[in-house]
């Protein structure tokens, strides 16, 4: 069994600290040693569903939040960078996108970015004959009693591809990509996709209400060059007529591909690879 101390996100009992000024604060741990906090101006939903634990607050920075097993998913202030990152960048490679199939994407965000939703991803591969030009896993990280950590093994990429056509692409959230947490799942994520998928690029964003950069994984099942120029990517926006976003452009999503040198340093020396067998767990 693969199974690192994820440092991110875990969340703290509220008002634990004398130093925090008054009021309610939904506190979450970065690392082991940095803690993010948020005033909470509400709550408005806590309960614990089939699957995990679920709260929505709205804090006074980051305005409403998804929190899911303590973990933040998303926020009003700031979902549009990781769910832009996310989505794009495997949208643009394929020359005509029609099929795409979402697995995850629980509060609407990255629907709302390629409008088509499924939800879960493994039973419904497996009984499935269609083929999509697009597949697009964003799904919680993997934790041990969680929904999630059998979409992050060998045997589900080796499914997941035999769904996908020819010059196909498939993108994956794969975890914190910061320093001091960086190895809990991004590289073992990154190295696993590796084996089922030979041309492959990893990428990542600042997300501020994650207190980290995000990683993601992106695959293309065929032989096509899985880099554009920034002029090519515009054009391809504009001849697809996608306005209105916020982060996401030809300028942007070179800078997405630009990983700093430890990133890239640590990615070509990973021989982690996550199994049903072996499988990754972060908490």
């Amino acid at each position: 069994m693969l199974m690192w101390m994820s440092k991110v996100h875990k969340k703290c009992p509220m008002n634990n600290s004398t130093n925090l000024p008054p009021g309610d604060w939904h506190q979450e741990f970065i690392n082991a040693h940095l803690i993010q906090a948020e005033h909470i101006e509400r709550t408005i939903l806590e309960k614990r569903t089939s699957y995990q634990d679920m709260v929505i607050i709205e804090g006074k920075h980051y305005g409403k939040s998804l929190i899911l097993d303590g973990k933040t998913q998303s926020t009003a202030l700031d979902e549009f960078i990781y769910h832009e990152a996310l989505v794009h960048p495997a949208m643009v490679l394929h020359r005509y996108p029609k099929t795409i199939l979402l697995a995850g994407g629980g509060e609407g965000c990255s629907a709302r970015e390629i409008l088509k939703h499924i939800s879960d991803i493994r039973d419904y591969l497996k009984e499935t004959t269609q083929m999509f030009d697009v597949i697009i896993i964003d799904v919680p990280d993997p934790l041990e009693n969680g929904p999630a950590y059998k979409i992050f093994t060998k045997e589900f990429y080796e499914l997941l591809k035999t769904h996908l056509n020819q010059s196909g692409t498939m993108v994956t959230q794969s975890g914190p990509t910061s320093l001091s947490y960086d190895e809990d799942c991004f590289y073992p994520i990154v190295n696993t996709v590796k084996t089922i998928f030979s041309n492959t690029t990893a990428y990542e964003v600042f997300v501020p209400s994650y207190g980290s950069t995000w990683g993601f994984t992106l695959a293309l099942h065929g032989n096509s060059a899985l880099t554009k120029s920034s002029l090519e990517i515009d054009e391809i926006l504009s001849s697809r007529n996608v306005k209105d976003l916020k982060m996401y452009d030809g300028e942007a999503h070179c800078g997405l591909h630009s990983l700093p040198k430890y990133l890239r340093k640590s990615l070509a020396i990973e021989t982690r690879i996550i199994t049903d067998k072996n499988p990754l767990f972060v908490k």
